[in-house]
């Protein structure tokens, strides 16, 4: 199994790494044209649509009226797995909901001596969609995905959540979906999936009611609905392909680290996995553990075919010099598989997650620990934040001015506003700045 070797000795090698991953960012321009038609559709016709296209790609027999699950099913669903699942799953929630707990923002205001109050009102959103995939035909739900969605919107306290997710060929969804639901106190499940689902939340249907902000990952069809949607409805981010840079030096255990590159291959072949390392003789090691591996992974097809696509070593003269590379990759995840990851921590400019030291491989992230693991791909870290409690907020500022604050400032005002033409602003603060009386 080929895995692209490349050396970098410093800014002036950053393009070659840069190149070998640019490719992931050119998704078919025909994706977007076949979702303006959805969108249309399901904005015109409605349930009747989400049937159509559910009977097409999903279940031949399904009618409009399955279109919501009921909530016996949901109660049922959870009765039905196993006692020991519904505790971790229990558990992973509490985990996620105590770490977004502490990203509320308070409402706040102040007083200026001249009379003058400002402040900053947050407020949830009053509704809110989330897709969750449903995953090989929905064998391998991904209730991951509908806990780190749900959590910091209910944390953020939206009143009302609406989950769609695509049913398996005989019109049901998997129970462990469901029983997520159920123990998030969730009673709103669709069966909808792609481009279509996001549509019917955006714009709403007879059975679904439109929906302040759409979260959730999907495949590229529904990445391409919510990226059209933007502006008529809030998303919480356009997410491309998954990807993991380790950065790691001679304390590290090649295995571990092909076990953590194999974790983020086997996702998707557009996945990316880059090791980091100033230690050729690890590198070598690494090498010869992922085709070792590779033999017994189920989904061995694609983690291959992502590690030769998108797979990189990058060979480091020191790890001040991998730590520059990684903040030009800017990666989703980033993993300090070093003997003192503290340390090197201050000089991490831009990665979506930082997993520290050797015992704390991504899937304690993905899964479990607390954070959030819908994180922003493809450099946006540069940017971008993981979705939050404050993607699910919305803020309005406060302004109330006192005449002793008019007094004090109309004439500054009024003067900036002719300086930009607009005359009546001017007037409009004129006329309230009180009149000084005559002796």
């Amino acid at each position: 199994m080929p895995l692209k070797l490349i050396v970098y000795s410093g800014p002036g090698d950053w393009p070659a790494l840069n190149k070998r991953l640019e490719g992931r960012r050119n998704p078919e321009s025909k994706v977007r044209d076949v979702v303006r038609g959805i969108l249309a559709e399901v904005r015109k016709r409605g349930d009747a649509a989400l049937a159509d296209y559910t009977r097409r790609f999903d279940c031949p027999t399904f009618t409009a009226a399955r279109q919501r699950v009921s909530k016996t099913a949901i109660a049922k669903a959870l009765k039905a797995v196993p006692s020991e699942d519904a505790a971790i799953l229990a558990e992973a929630i509490a985990n996620v909901r105590a770490f977004h707990e502490r990203q509320r923002e308070n409402s706040w205001l102040t007083t200026s001596p001249d009379g003058a109050i400002l402040g900053q009102l947050v407020l949830p959103v009053d509704r809110v969609g989330l897709y969750v995939p449903g995953g090989q035909g929905g064998e391998t739900p991904l209730v991951s995905s509908l806990i780190m969605n749900a959590v910091p919107a209910q944390v953020a306290g939206v009143r009302e959540i609406a989950v769609v997710s695509p049913p398996r060929a005989d019109g049901t969804l998997n129970p462990y979906i469901l029983a997520t639901a159920a123990l998030l106190g969730i009673d709103e499940v669709h069966l909808s999936g792609s481009a279509w689902a996001v549509a019917a939340l955006a714009y709403g249907t007879r059975t679904i009611r439109p929906c302040d902000v759409i979260a959730g990952p999907g495949n590229i069809y529904v990445a391409t609905a919510k990226s059209l949607l933007v502006g008529e409805v809030g998303i919480d981010m356009v997410a491309g392909p998954s990807e993991i840079a380790v950065l790691a030096d001679a304390s590290a255990d090649p295995a571990w680290l092909a076990a953590d590159l194999l974790s983020q291959a086997e996702h998707d072949p557009l996945a990316a996995c880059v090791l980091a390392t100033p230690d050729r003789k690890l590198a070598k090691a690494v090498t010869s553990e992922l085709a070792a591996q590779l033999k017994s992974l189920p989904r061995a097809e694609i983690a291959a075919k992502s590690l030769a696509d998108w797979g990189a070593l990058v060979l480091t003269p020191d790890l001040s010099t991998a730590v520059d590379m990684v903040n030009r990759l800017a990666p989703e995840h980033l993993e300090l598989a070093v003997a003192e990851p503290w340390a090197l921590l201050p000089s991490i400019r831009h990665a979506g997650a930082i997993f520290m030291g050797h015992h704390c491989p991504e899937p304690v992230g993905d899964y479990f620990a607390g954070p959030n693991h819908v994180l922003p791909t493809l450099g946006t870290a540069r940017f971008s934040s993981a979705l939050s409690v404050q993607t699910f907020c919305k803020k309005s500022s406060i302004v109330a001015a006192s005449p002793a604050f008019v007094g004090a400032h109309g004439a500054k005002i009024a003067r900036l506003a002719r300086l930009e033409g607009l005359e009546a602003h001017a007037r409009s603060v004129e006329c309230r700045i009180p009149k000084k009386k005559k002796r």
